[in-house]
């Protein structure tokens, strides 16, 4: 069973998702900024307590090479403490080489020092203390040095530093949301515009009101293509429509007119020869109407895949001809038979010989009914075999043609042209047909071209790789 997934507006879903994606870069960013800062100043700050350190370390040296404490040592380390930003709890230590204590800004006992340094007296004892060590020399001879208790935190802590990435933080994230917000809502307008017209298109209301002018190359695009789709939606359903009304009319008036015919010699209306040419007209009303429902039988099946093909390789320079002939025996004789121009070799195609010839059949019966009235019908038939692997069928006539908005439509199901709706029963279903016949055998029939001089339709079957 599908787990129902909660849905969000599109708007919302990628705003949080990219404002979750973007703060976490910040605040790595910002980890980054805050410990590289810290080693920076904490690098910095040392120097600047070593610099210190040395400072009092050359105040305590004495003339005859004796340590020699100012009285205002004190308050020289609390102006020079505060110049330089350390903050509380420096502690300046004072011994001799013995490790004796001298001096002391803290209230400090020998034994103190225990408790503060290491018995070098060059490292802290204390967690979170640093020791920095500016011997006091004298002509090159160390005679004691001076120790800096620095707490480390001091030393790395500067509130102003902090506040600013903060405060940059805060901003930086305050400006992405807004960017990513602006930018997501103008992107989803479109997409939203676009739902709301494929929901009215379900309801049926194919007028949809959509402004390609999107600055963006794959909205217009996709906004466009949307407008050609409803507007294609809209023409294949008034075409259903009208194709529905026609097949109906087509199917209706056979029945009717066999109805009449029957019912007239039933009733005696008509008797003796009369009778029978009605009893005839019926018959061919019923061969019609036969045809016309075995047309709509078969394109069901072809197009629920329920056919069957038979492949086979065959010479279609012999397949042809006959198929020309056997249709030539059931013209009047008002329609000449087709000229052939066939190649001087055999050309081996793979097909179903009963399909192709029902695709034969049913291009020269649609040239008879669209000859010209004002001149005899010429049908020209013509097979190569082209380089690209495929036999090349070509049958053109001299007939009326068919007219540019209609050589669109041609091979759409239960579509009929104006010249033949009121001249030719059927259902539409002859070129649809005969098109999903040449496909299934990995074929294709096209119309090649078509004015007031006649048309020219191609059929492509593919070639066999067999060779004599």
């Amino acid at each position: 069973m599908d787990r129902k997934v909660k849905q969000a507006s599109l708007l919302s879903y990628w705003t949080m998702r990219y404002f979750i994606i973007l703060l976490v870069g910040l605040l790595l960013l910002a980890a980054a900024a805050i410990w590289w800062t810290n080693r920076e100043t904490l690098d910095s700050r040392l120097q600047t307590v070593e610099l210190l350190a040395q400072e009092i370390a050359d105040r305590l040296n004495g003339a005859e090479g004796t340590i020699e404490v100012p009285a205002n040592l004190g308050q020289y380390i609390d102006k020079r403490s505060r110049f330089f930003k350390l903050g509380p709890g420096m502690c300046v230590i004072v011994t001799d080489t013995e490790g004796r204590l001298l001096y002391s800004n803290d209230p400090l006992r020998q034994e103190d020092l225990k408790t503060k340094l290491n018995d070098r007296l060059d490292k802290a004892k204390q967690p979170g203390m640093k020791a920095i060590i500016a011997p006091i020399e004298h002509d090159g001879s160390k005679i004691g040095q001076v120790t800096l208790l620095q707490p480390t935190q001091s030393l790395t802590h500067i509130p102003e530093l902090k506040w600013a990435i903060g405060l940059l933080l805060v901003s930086l994230t305050t400006l992405g949301w807004l960017t990513i917000y602006l930018l997501s809502r103008k992107l989803v307008r479109p997409i939203r515009n676009v739902a709301s017209a494929a929901r009215e298109i379900s309801l049926g209301h194919y007028d949809v009101q959509l402004e390609a002018n999107a600055k963006e190359q794959e909205l217009n695009e996709m906004i466009i293509s949307f407008k050609e789709m409803a507007g294609r939606l809209k023409q294949l359903e008034h075409s259903r429509n009208f194709m529905l009304a026609g097949l109906t009319h087509e199917l209706k008036t056979p029945v009717t007119s066999v109805k009449g015919l029957v019912h007239a010699v039933k009733e005696k209306v008509v008797q003796g020869e009369d009778a029978d040419e009605f009893l005839s007209i019926a018959l061919e009303e019923t061969g019609r109407l036969e045809r016309m429902v075995a047309d709509l039988l078969d394109y069901n099946a072809l197009e629920a895949g329920l056919v069957r093909l038979n492949r086979e390789t065959l010479d279609a320079a012999v397949l042809i001809p006959e198929i020309i002939y056997q249709w030539s025996l059931h013209q009047d004789e008002t329609i000449a038979e087709p000229s052939l121009s066939l190649p001087g070799q055999p050309v081996r195609i793979i097909g179903d010989p009963l399909r192709i010839q029902q695709i034969m059949v049913n291009l020269l019966n649609n040239i008879v009914q669209s000859r010209h009235p004002d001149r005899p019908l010429s049908v020209r038939v013509s097979l190569s075999a082209r380089e690209d692997g495929f036999a090349e069928i070509v049958v053109a006539d001299n007939g009326q043609g068919i007219p540019q908005p209609e050589q669109d439509l041609i091979f759409e199901r239960f579509f009929r042209g104006e010249n033949k709706k009121h001249t030719v029963r059927g259902l539409g279903l002859g070129l649809t047909f005969s098109r999903l016949l040449a496909q299934a055998q990995g074929g294709q029939l096209s119309l090649r071209e078509s004015s007031g001089e006649g048309s020219v339709f191609v059929l492509m079957l593919p070639i066999s790789v067999y060779r004599a």
